[in-house]
């Protein structure tokens, strides 16, 4: 099996306070796929994001990243093939020029200065900011922000891609951008999101937790128009799939205005 899979074996999360946030979760992420996770506002996802790259250890269960059980002893190992993007870029960016924080990763990866230079410069081409590089990361905007965050992640040659909200905050056209760059992407890759348009855009398939269990997975389509599954879990239908048959069998026949009514309606306004 390749070394760009996942495997969560029912895998369980308490908190120290002790909260339960996960249990009996079981999943299998293949080389390649690309698997959406949704849920509403607690439902675990951004505790179980934090389980593959060990920000987290499971108090039950195992995660498997390509063969090395995430643990204490093997995190510095899995973190190399685990890059993840946080919900909030400013995590991510702390040095005082993009190029920096870019440049972080690799150099602490041990690379020598010409592939760390050359690694860094193809990320922030890919995300299209290489114009940014000498930028400081506080004078950018929120979708600058998130795709040099990406970037922070690529020049490190991660296998597997995680993302935690990677659109919000975003406006239109920053998020059309980051779907656009997200289709590119050859990595595995797990995304949590309430942005369901983006998840049915870049996921072939969707992971539904509800209160720390998975409550379905499966084809993103169908996951996405299943009603009764998304009402139960306090999701709804992304825009995208909201069909209008309804307002096209019971059209709203739009009035006729004459010249002469907006003159006369003009004439009343004065």
């Amino acid at each position: 099996m390749s070394h760009h899979f996942i495997e969560f074996t029912d895998v369980g999360y308490v908190y120290s306070d002790g909260t339960r946030a996960l249990s009996g979760i079981s999943f299998t992420v293949l080389h390649g796929e690309s698997v959406g996770l949704v849920g509403a506002n607690g439902a675990g996802k951004s505790t179980l994001l934090l389980q593959i790259n060990g920000y987290l250890f499971p108090t039950e269960g195992t995660v498997n990243v390509g063969n090395v059980i995430v643990s204490r002893d093997t995190v510095n190992d899995v973190r190399r093939r685990v890059g993840v993007v946080f919900q909030n870029p400013d995590d991510q960016l702390f040095m005082p020029r993009v190029y920096d924080d870019v440049a972080f990763g690799p150099f602490n990866l041990g690379w020598d200065s010409k592939k760390v230079e050359e690694k860094t410069l193809e990320a922030l081409q890919t995300v299209g900011c290489l114009d940014l590089k000498h930028r400081p990361p506080h004078r950018l905007s929120i979708g600058q922000k998130r795709a040099v965050s990406i970037a922070t992640v690529l020049s490190m040659e991660p296998d597997i891609l995680v993302m935690d909200e990677p659109s919000s905050n975003l406006d239109p056209r920053a998020r059309r951008q980051l779907i656009n760059l997200l289709r590119t992407f050859k990595h595995t890759r797990v995304i949590a999101s309430h942005d369901l348009d983006l998840i049915l855009d870049t996921c072939e398939r969707t992971i539904v937790l509800h209160a720390g269990r998975i409550a379905a997975d499966g084809p993103t389509p169908d996951i996405l128009r299943d009603d009764a599954l998304l009402a139960a879990n306090n999701l709804e239908r992304p825009l995208s799939l909201q069909g209008r048959a309804e307002e096209l069998s019971h059209p709203v026949e739009a009035k006729k205005i004459r010249p002469s009514d907006f003159h006369r309606r003009a004439g009343h306004n004065h």
